[in-house]
């Protein structure tokens, strides 16, 4: 029941108001007045939770209702007050048109990528057959445990920049800003990569650096940032294509490599002999003592084929609104956000078995066309091959059958590939970067809080081309490929392949991070469950009712979805990311120290590690300020109000779906 409005204990809506401060702005001050003192930042949080009473839907929307009436200019007529969610200035808003067939495709699109068609080939070559199919195995079975944890948090906020503010609200506000900036990184560094992938994949036909240079690595990225740039609702019409088109390439593939396996070709290969009289363990001796180190070190190339699986996260905010919700996020889950959040790792983990399977039956582990690990030297081809160079096992498979024209058309697929996953990063890399820096405000021009809020603006057609702008930084880095003496062991080679593997790591990082935020959370709903029920006095209030994950009516069940096998399944999935991270990834180094590999194994957690301190210290207004404890979640109270600021968030940051922007030269699909 709704406390009085003259009660001292009462919450008013200003006490929750959470724009008051962003998680960026340093807690010893505030930056854009000059002026505050520590923790000022979020004292309206502290405030807030020093109360003990929640307002209820109605006193909440009053609230809302008397704040929008004081900001109109006086009329003379009075009209009835319309009482309304209040939402972000337009210029922080985006529109929500993905449907679940566009969350399904783009998180598609960016899971199946050049992993598979190109990592597979490398992993065949250091750890054999077994390997191939195993670290696929694991690696899926790992992803899939990890999006049960984030699922069942986005099914119940699908929510604004998800894999920032669930370790922010659970975890430590610090840790989220770097989380932000890893993911951010991720998917930045990974569009450059995967433009210079297409002039590895082009090589095929040798184009010469002047076609690289130009068509590749500038017509095409200029290309992608267009159709990113027309509105969420092309770019999920782009996606729904490519990914189609992806799968049916998948499928295709499977065919033909079976076709192969059979017998396909004029030119007869091992096939299935490979199982009844090949050794299925062998290893590559100059990379590993054993199978069990090079099977580790194909851990950790594996995991590059399964970074994309939460995107799903990441197209929450432009999602269309789940029928039934109501304002504080009560209704059912989004059958969409759901089913993707869930059965994509699956399915990508399918795919990739069974093409998987299918290249180790049809290629030697040995072949001498095979890609091997970086810092040992490229694939040497056969000298009798009129062919060019390839670094993916199906293409090689193809050319070594004899079918006429087949290698040709498993480069331009994955040539395809390459592509539209780039484009799908370069979506994830803009969304993160205006999620994160969304909520700034302008202040002092000298103030680095202004240079930043600059990014979290959008354009009229709500699409943030500024965040997408900076997004684009590392584009520079596929022109590193046309460098004359670009070759193994050379510095340009290396920085190339650190910055390429510091994107694969650092999204395993945000994993963990997430991850971590579930297991909080899980916990705190458990300890909590009682006072999250619906009070004596007031046994209708339902306020609480979407995150009664333990304690509920059966009848009356409103709690979105539980992930399956809790509380094991966020267990092993913490534990097998920290394995990935810390021991897969440091097994190339066991048969003795090479700076590649342990700059790319190690230079991004070392990064993360720092600026979080870094973050966590220069928030604190310095090192003596600091402190070194996590989101304290004891209070029930205070657990009520992060829950109400996330039900908040959902409803902040989206325009009207029926908002229609009129053709003119400012609307260029528009005119289309």
């Amino acid at each position: 029941m709704a406390s009085p409005p003259n009660d001292p204990d009462r919450i008013e809506l200003s006490d929750i108001d959470w724009l008051k401060g962003s998680t960026l702005l340093p807690r010893a001050q505030d930056v854009s007045a000059g002026e505050g003192s520590p923790r000022e930042a979020n004292s309206s949080e502290r405030a807030a939770s020093s109360r003990t009473d929640i307002p209820d839907d109605k006193s909440r929307n009053d609230s809302r209702a008397v704040q929008n009436a004081q900001q109109q200019p006086p009329v003379v007529a009075m009209a009835p007050v319309q009482i309304t969610v209040p939402r972000d200035p337009r210029d922080r808003t985006v529109n929500r048109k993905l449907r679940g067939i566009h969350i399904f495709m783009i998180t598609i699109s960016g899971v199946l990528g050049v992993g598979l068609y190109v990592r597979s080939g490398t992993i065949l070559r250091i750890g054999g057959p077994v390997a191939v199919l195993l670290s696929f195995f694991f690696l899926g079975v790992l992803a899939w445990l990890v999006m049960q944890c984030i699922a069942e948090m986005l099914c119940i906020w699908p929510i604004s920049g998800a894999l920032i503010e669930f370790p922010r609200t659970f975890v430590d506000e610090d840790l989220a800003i770097t989380v932000g900036v890893a993911y951010w990184f991720t998917y930045s560094i990974a569009f450059a990569a995967l433009i210079a992938a297409t002039a590895g994949e082009a090589d095929y036909w040798y184009p010469g650096k002047a076609i690289d240079g130009v068509v590749l690595f500038f017509l095409i990225p200029g290309i992608l940032i267009l159709l990113n740039a027309f509105g969420v609702a092309i770019y999920g019409f782009t996606e729904l294509v490519g990914g189609t088109i992806k799968l049916l390439f998948a499928l295709f593939i499977i065919i033909v490599m079976i076709a192969i396996n059979l017998g396909a070709g004029p030119n007869k290969g091992p096939r299935t002999e490979l199982l009844r009289t090949g050794n299925v363990f062998p290893f590559d001796d100059e990379v590993a003592d054993n199978w069990g180190t090079a099977f580790l070190m194909c851990l950790a190339i594996a995991a590059f084929s399964f970074v994309g699986v939460e995107i799903t996260a990441a197209t929450a905010l432009e999602a269309r609104a789940r029928p039934g919700a109501t304002m504080n996020g009560h209704g059912p889950a989004s059958p969409s956000v759901k089913f993707t959040a869930t059965w994509t790792a699956f399915i990508a983990m399918m795919i990739y078995f069974v093409a998987g399977l299918l290249m180790t039956l049809n290629v030697k582990w040995d072949d001498p066309g095979l890609p091997r690990v970086s810092w040992l030297g490229s694939p040497v081809q056969n000298s009798s091959s009129t062919q060019g160079n390839t670094n993916s096992g199906f293409v090689l498979s193809a050319k070594e059958s004899g079918i006429p024209g087949m290698a040709d058309v498993f480069t331009v697929f994955l040539l395809i590939t390459a592509l539209t996953a780039a484009n799908t990063n370069l979506y994830v890399a803009s969304r993160t970067l205006f999620g994160l820096t969304r909520e700034l405000q302008y202040g002092r021009w000298y103030s680095y809080i202004t240079w930043l809020s600059f990014f979290g603006r959008t354009n009229s057609y709500k699409v943030p081309v500024r965040a997408m702008a900076l997004s684009c930084l590392f584009l520079w880095v596929p022109f590193l490929y046309l460098a004359p003496r670009n070759t193994p062991g050379t510095a340009i080679a290396t920085l190339l392949e650190v910055l390429s593997e510091m994107g694969s790591v650092s999204c395993v990082i945000v994993w963990v991070c997430n991850v971590w935020a579930y297991i909080r959370f899980y916990f705190c709903l458990q300890k909590h469950q009682v006072a999250l029920q619906a009070p004596e006095d007031n046994p209708t209030d339902q306020r609480f009712a979407h995150v009664r994950r333990f304690l509920y009516d059966e009848d009356d069940d409103r709690y979105p979805w539980r992930s399956h096998g809790q509380p094991v399944t966020m267990i092993l999935a913490l534990a097998g990311c920290l394995f990935v991270l810390i021991v897969a990834n440091g097994a190339s180094l066991w048969k003795g120290f090479n700076k590649t590999p342990f700059l790319t194994a190690y230079l991004a957690p070392l990064f993360f590690l720092t600026l979080w301190l870094v973050v966590k210290i220069y928030r604190a207004g310095g090192i003596r300020h600091v402190e070194w404890r996590l989101t304290d979640l004891s209070d029930p109270h205070a657990v009520k109000l992060k829950i109400v600021r996330l039900d908040d968030i959902r409803f902040r940051a989206t325009v009207d779906e029926d908002e229609v922007q009129p053709p003119g030269w400012g609307n260029l699909w528009g005119l289309v």
